[in-house]
């Protein structure tokens, strides 16, 4: 089946679908008024150093204040060692486009302790330009670098890093060498880049032209940080949709579907003049259905807000999320097995392996995750889900680690976690069981009474219907939401009214008329 990226454009909401062989692999979801700071340059001020901790409080124009350690502070980070060099330079802006890490340079001359203490390198009430590297999530605020990097359709620019890395996605040695040598020859300064794998048989012109961009863009960022103050914004990353067709529409893509025609148009400049040999691949989906309602993606999104998820065996796994860490266990359920107990575990636990796989990248969930396997007697049989469960991670764009199976069936890993999970963009702590469960929030069911409206105002003959809610939505309907309802009374020529229900339940709602 194809890969395919599935768009769903709305006032105020994008929701990109990545589909792999027909399958949900990945969700992006942006609205307007919540837009991601995940790139977003700052000049900020320094408003609290920390010495025990080795960090600095930086305002930068958000709710709360960022966080900033000594590591993602350092000026010469060409002097840091090979390994500090990975984990804090070129392989952090690599990973966070979605890259594996890049060939690293030589080991360099290890910065004496002083020029790496947060204290010697960062006052209070200095003024600093910094990216934000993680979003706020929770109850933390954003977490910055000092180490910018811009990322184009074929290279991110660094212009602290004086390297040229190429991804270990291109595995074609005389092809990483042809791409290193070219961009050598290109850059100015001490500046680095990094070769993105999309950059793999593309042309010397196609590279130089994402080249001048960069470094056209760095000269602009420059220029506006000298006379910016302090805290402000400085460049602001692209809006999800541009990002998605940066990052994700690659050769891999057989089609890029999308419901907006002013958001195709859009999509088609981009590729005309980054990518004009996939122009054919952009399409604009024009059935009655809801585009997510056709490709199953709306049933999807659903399943992956409930704890429970049933295998196709009859087992089951349970995700739990809390503030600390999130625990999924794997149980036998109404998998009963053919032959011995033994081999029905293994059998449940293989295939709990890909879905377990398959649901961390669906929710986004990051940070640290511990698998409960059902436990196995045989060490051969550990090994093998194990050795199952390193190969469904190859998969995963975001970077993971993993420990051996324990002998009570036990994994404990990390994911990477740089924006919000699903359970948290789409839900809030549930306001009838305290905190013990979670609802979907009231913007969350307004778009679902929109995607309700376009399924029913066609069929209905009346110049009017109404809409039932909970108070709370509807109370979301008549303020800050009430443009899309101008918007879909007009275009199905239908007057719509709101009825608030305080009896409903919050996720309740009727259309009729």
């Amino acid at each position: 089946m194809p890969n395919e990226l599935i768009v769903n454009v709305t006032l105020g909401e994008t929701r990109v679908a990545r589909l792999e062989n027909g399958v949900v692999a990945e969700l992006f979801i942006e609205r307007a008024r919540e837009q991601g700071v995940v790139g977003n340059i700052y000049k900020g001020r320094v408003v609290r150093v920390l010495p025990g901790m080795q960090a600095a409080f930086v305002d930068i124009g958000l709710d709360r204040t960022a966080f900033l350690h000594a590591s993602d502070a350092i000026k010469d980070l060409t002097r840091l060692s090979e390994e500090e060099m990975v984990n804090k330079g070129e392989a952090e802006a690599a990973e966070d486009e979605g890259e594996e890490p890049v060939a690293h340079p030589p080991r360099r001359q290890r910065l004496p302790r002083s020029e790496r203490q947060i204290e010697n390198i960062l006052q209070e009430g200095k003024d600093i330009l910094v990216q934000v590297e993680k979003e706020p999530i929770g109850t933390k605020g954003a977490r910055l670098t000092s180490h910018l990097s811009l990322p184009g359709r074929y290279l991110v620019y660094m212009p602290t890093v004086d390297h040229v890395g190429v991804s270990r996605r291109i595995a074609d040695v005389a092809e990483r060498q042809r791409l290193k040598q070219m961009i050598e020859s290109m850059r100015v300064g001490k500046s680095g880049f990094i070769v993105r794998t999309v950059s793999e048989g593309v042309s010397e012109k196609e590279l130089k032209a994402d080249v001048d961009y960069l470094m056209d863009l760095w000269k602009v960022v420059e220029k506006k940080a000298v006379s910016a103050k302090a805290p402000s914004l400085v460049h602001s990353e692209l809006d999800v949709l541009s990002r998605v067709v940066r990052d994700h529409f690659t050769p891999d893509i057989d089609r890029f579907v999308i419901d907006s025609g002013d958001s195709q148009k859009q999509v088609k400049d981009f590729v005309a003049t980054f990518m004009p040999h996939a122009k054919s691949r952009v399409e604009l989906y024009t059935g009655g259905e809801p585009i997510f309602d056709a490709f199953g993606i709306e049933i999807e999104i659903t399943r992956a807000l409930g704890q429970k998820v049933w295998l196709k065996s009859g087992g089951y796994i349970i995700i739990e999320q809390t503030e600390a860490l999130t625990a999924i266990d794997v149980n036998t359920g109404r998998f009963v097995g053919r032959r011995n107990v033994e081999d029905t575990i293994l059998k449940t636990n293989l295939e709990a392996v890909k879905e377990i796989v398959y649901q961390l990248r669906l929710r986004n969930i990051g940070g640290i995750i511990i698998l409960d396997f059902i436990d196995m007697e045989r060490p051969a049989n550990r090994q093998k889900v194990f050795a199952a469960l390193k190969e469904a991670l190859k998969a995963d764009r975001a970077r993971t680690t993993i420990t051996k199976i324990s002998e009570l069936g036990l994994v404990e890993m990390t994911r990477e976690r740089t924006r919000e999970d699903l359970r948290h963009q789409l839900t809030n702590a549930c306001q009838y069981c305290e905190g013990k469960g979670y609802l979907k929030s009231p913007v969350t069911v307004c778009y679902e009474i929109f995607r309700e409206i376009q399924r029913e105002a066609p069929v209905m003959k009346g110049k009017q219907f109404f809409v039932s809610c909970h108070s709370s939505v509807a109370g979301v309907l008549y303020d800050e939401e009430r443009a899309q309802i101008e918007e879909l009374e007009k275009r199905f020529k239908k007057r719509i009214i709101i009825k608030s229900a305080p009896e409903y339940h919050l996720e309740q709602f009727d259309v009729a008329e």
